[in-house]
């Protein structure tokens, strides 16, 4: 095959381009799109993520204020606006501990349920469920806490929910029930999980005797 001459390889070069210049002009226009739609996209993410960290410190700052209602209203409004942010998870963390701390136990009690039912963090959700736990137990809600842990699918969380529903059982004057619990949160805390060890053994030991063990001392 003989090499083409100068004229020839223009002469191609200019029915190749007038064949194909729309799809290249179209993929350098897309390529540009897209890349200003990403950095578009990156940038409006980072400024709503402003937003809520804004948001979220306002609400730490009426609470440090002793301006818990106002905290509140501030909270809920973040949680409406941006339910699946992080911040609004950790918002209603802050309120249900603000709650607690103002000896408001009923009002903490929405702000952990809207954690378990909606965050997406599985950690963050396990935390919320024993925190609720709790404020049932102090409630006098001593069923609904240890209904509220599912030591089944507890995971990492497994030896803190069974201390916790000791802790229920023992409030609800079920000392048998309570040893079991605070016996299985020991046993799981050989496996690594985060327990006090001394404490839940004081607290087992601090528990009425069986009856059994009763007769027998006799």
């Amino acid at each position: 095959m003989e090499d083409l001459t100068d004229n020839e390889r223009e002469e191609q070069l200019r029915r190749w381009w007038s064949q194909n210049w729309l799809w290249i002009v179209g993929g350098v226009a897309l390529g540009l799109a897209l890349l200003w739609g990403w950095q578009y996209w990156q940038q409006s993410r980072m400024r709503q993520a402003q937003i809520e960290e804004a948001a979220y410190a306002a609400v730490l700052d009426l609470l440090g204020a002793q301006k818990f209602d106002e905290a509140v209203a501030k909270g809920k409004a973040l949680r409406s606006e941006h339910p699946s942010s992080p911040y609004a998870d950790q918002t209603d963390m802050a309120l249900a501990r603000g709650a607690v701390e103002s000896r408001k136990p009923d009002a903490a009690v929405p702000h952990l349920k809207a954690v378990i039912d909606g965050s997406k963090d599985e950690e963050l959700r396990g935390i919320a469920r024993s925190r609720l736990a709790r404020v049932l137990i102090e409630q006098g809600k001593y069923d609904e806490a240890v209904a509220a842990l599912d030591v089944a699918r507890a995971g990492s969380f497994t030896a803190l929910y069974h201390e916790i529903r000791g802790d229920a059982f023992g409030a609800r004057g079920d000392a048998n029930a309570a040893r079991g619990e605070y016996g299985a949160a020991l046993a799981a805390a050989k496996d690594g999980a985060q327990i006090d060890v001394a404490y839940v053994e004081l607290k087992r030991d601090a528990l009425p005797a069986a009856p059994a063990a009763e007769a027998a001392a006799k």
